[in-house]
């Protein structure tokens, strides 16, 4: 074996190619070329390692871990080129196109009964950063390609927190293949995701007391939107805003769901459609439970309890009946500037100045700040929201308004010569 640089004529000029070529014999005698790299160090190592596979051919024995490494990372021609001169078996992963290992991880994923709608979600992520890049073999895979790519398609219009599940989900697959026994590495393994909050596009908010109650009443009181009755709707805010359920697991509930006559009562969303695919038990209010009784009376056993659109979504209605709610408080003011204030308060707006959107998973988000602002303990919280970070439900649920903010600045001590000895709280002068 040995590696050499063709020479070519030119003008009767004696040239050579910038390419060094491997050139080896393999076990039926017969001899090959196989084009390397313009490095000589890098074409001596790809000279070893042919030998090495000409070697494991010939006597039929596992190829060594430090050899499989060493395909998973060069170029996807190299591979074609292996796999071609019979020294690279055509059913290994190293051979095999990245696609195929792509399929086979969605039918995994499919096999641990994820939806099939959400398998789809993340392998078509994965497919479409696979094409983009060019990667057709696992050792095409390149960290600082991806990131480029992602970086191009942030420029294009991408949000920040849409290019972090393209990596996570690439992260995912890579994941996959090294415990499946495919890979041995994980290339993106280093990448690091990017700080949503530069970015956000689509911030929810925690409806107040008062916005609640004016969208049930515009609700309770509105005409059908997209075929749901305007009480119907009333009720399933009431629903979600009590127990934090998500649009998906309410269009899921059958009167079966509902357990009415326990103490308290309960409704139960099954794994199948949890976010978290397991089952869930929510306790409910008296009151809602109540009136979900004349609702469930009316509905045929093994039917959906709630009709929501299914090819609308719901905070289209949510919005409408907002708009609704909105425009009765500001012509509830007398003409003037109160009035006026009204128009330019955020008071029941679908999407606030500040860009926050007050949409159907916003219920959610009231619900969760209504837990922190009646004390409920953070576990208990993480329970009700069935949430396995407590960051997530710290962070991105637990609103908080400026009247709580007001509230709790009241209530610290006050410090200083000047201070009211009268007030509670306050520090004595001397004692400060």
């Amino acid at each position: 074996m040995a590696i050499f640089k063709p020479k070519f004529k030119r003008d009767g000029i004696t040239k050579e190619l910038r390419t060094w070529y491997v050139q080896f014999t393999n076990a039926a005698g017969t001899r090959h070329r196989l084009p390397a790299f313009a490095d000589k160090a890098a074409s001596q190592e790809v000279d070893r390692r042919v030998h090495q596979l000409v070697l494991c051919r010939a006597s039929g024995v596992l190829m060594p871990l430090d050899l499989q490494q060493w395909l998973e990372h060069v170029p996807g021609k190299m591979i074609e080129r292996l796999t071609v001169l019979g020294l690279v078996d055509d059913r290994a992963s190293t051979s095999r196109p990245l696609l195929q290992h792509v399929d086979d991880w969605q039918a995994d994923l499919e096999n641990k009964d994820n939806t099939i709608t959400h398998c789809k979600l993340i392998t078509n992520r994965v497919r479409r950063l696979l094409q983009g890049c060019r990667f057709t073999f696992y050792g095409d895979i390149d960290a600082a390609a991806v990131a480029a790519w992602l970086a191009q398609r942030r420029r294009d219009g991408l949000s920040v927190q849409s290019s972090n599940f393209y990596l996570q989900n690439a992260k995912q697959f890579c994941k996959w293949m090294v415990r499946a026994g495919r890979a041995s590495s994980n290339p993106l393994d280093h990448l690091q995701a990017l700080n949503v909050r530069t970015d956000r596009r689509h911030d929810r908010r925690a409806l107040s007391v008062a916005e609640v109650e004016y969208l049930i009443e515009a609700a309770e009181c509105g005409d059908s939107i997209r075929g749901m009755p305007g009480p119907e709707r009333a009720l399933c805010y009431r629903l979600m805003l009590a127990t934090g359920l998500r649009v998906g697991e309410v269009a899921s509930l059958r009167r079966e769901s509902f357990r009415l006559d326990t103490d308290p009562a309960t409704v139960t969303v099954l794994a199948g459609s949890a976010k978290n695919r397991r089952e869930a038990v929510q306790p409910l209010q008296d009151d809602v439970a109540q009136d979900m009784r004349s609702l469930l009376a009316a509905t045929p056993a093994g039917e959906g309890v709630f009709s929501i659109p299914k090819h609308r979504p719901m905070s289209e209605l949510i919005a409408a009946d907002l708009e609704a709610a909105r425009s009765r408080w500001i012509e509830e003011a007398p003409p003037g500037a109160e009035r006026q204030g009204r128009e330019l308060d955020d008071f029941c707006r679908y999407c606030d100045s500040a860009g926050r959107y007050a949409d159907a998973h916003s219920l959610r988000h009231t619900f969760a700040s209504r837990l922190a602002g009646v004390g409920v303990p953070i576990r208990v919280a993480m329970a009700l929201l069935r949430h396995s970070d407590i960051n997530l439900t710290m962070n991105l649920y637990s609103h908080i308004d400026g009247e709580q903010e007001a509230d709790a600045i009241l209530k610290l001590p006050s410090y200083g010569k000047k201070a009211d000895e009268s007030k509670p709280g306050a520090v004595a002068e001397g004692e400060a």
